[in-house]
């Protein structure tokens, strides 16, 4: 039988291809990460994760295993929450930003009322900055946002990167500013687009303000402008649009999870649990 903790840590360095950012998800040390990989190779007697100074990979073993680990911690999430999800009670004020909306999170949410069915589940959808505010300010328990790479509060769910998107048929004079589908700053794929365009000397204009996701989804559909979205999220009628008109790279993002501290609860962390186990993607 295979340890569940050392399963744990295989999907997270499956997920993240990263033995820092699978410590960093897990809150674990980059030692204790090594160790139980191999020790989970010395149980499947199998080398399962290629690593080199660059990369880290899975081997065609590791594939399998990676199945297998997600078949097993499904089971045995699934056994806890019958035998004791049904005595958690208690209120859970939770708070996604609004392009989240676009991964697993919905199933995952669907998924946690079911097994959790007499926690008070409150779901506030906004930007992430937004919802970082109300969480300090102790009106939510747990948000689960967007921030920028390395910042030191709350725990990494996964790493992606942020991307110029647009409509197939769209085209862009490079003679022209930039035309930008924007949230209302200080949003942060706004302040990821100024910033990389006036680090590049490029000019831009805002040619549509939106509020939420679904209308920078529409207003690139409409071929409106260039759009601003993790690579994740980008639906299938709308394509990277980068190299085709020279936009400059916009980095990566870091897709968080950050709980308040004087209300954290066993909700919280059974919430919290439920979304890392899960690839959300």
């Amino acid at each position: 039988m295979y340890d569940p903790a050392l399963l744990r840590t295989f999907v997270a360095v499956a997920e993240t291809l990263s033995f820092t950012q699978a410590a960093a998800r897990l809150g674990l040390s980059q030692p204790t990460i090594s160790q139980h990989i191999r020790k989970l190779e010395v149980a499947a007697g199998r080398n399962l994760v290629l690593r080199d100074t660059r990369a880290v990979s899975l081997s065609d073993n590791g594939e399998a295993m990676l199945g297998f680990a997600r078949t097993i911690l499904a089971a045995q999430d699934q056994a806890a929450s019958y035998f004791t999800g049904s005595a958690m009670r208690g209120r859970l004020r939770f708070g996604a930003a609004d392009d989240l909306a676009l991964t697993q999170l919905p199933g995952i949410l669907r998924d946690f009322r079911q097994l959790y069915p007499q926690i008070n589940l409150e779901l506030t959808v906004s930007q992430s900055g937004h919802l970082l505010r109300r969480l300090h300010s102790g009106h939510l328990d747990l948000v689960f946002i967007k921030q920028d790479p390395g910042w030191d509060e709350g725990r990494l769910v996964r790493r992606d990167r942020m991307v110029w998107v647009g409509h197939r048929g769209l085209e862009i004079d490079p003679t022209q500013p930039v035309p930008l589908i924007a949230y209302p700053a200080p949003a942060l794929s706004r302040t990821y687009a100024i910033r990389s365009l006036e680090q590049a000397g490029r000019t831009w204009r805002i040619t549509c303000n939106v509020r939420e996701v679904n209308g920078v989804i529409a207003a690139a559909r409409a071929g409106i402008g260039v759009a601003v979205l993790a690579q994740s999220l980008i639906p299938t009628d709308l394509t990277p649009v980068s190299a085709a008109f020279g936009l400059p790279e916009l980095g990566e993002v870091d897709f968080t999870l950050v709980s308040n501290p004087t209300t954290a609860t066993e909700p919280v962390e059974a919430l919290t649990a439920a979304i890392l186990s899960r690839p959300v993607q």
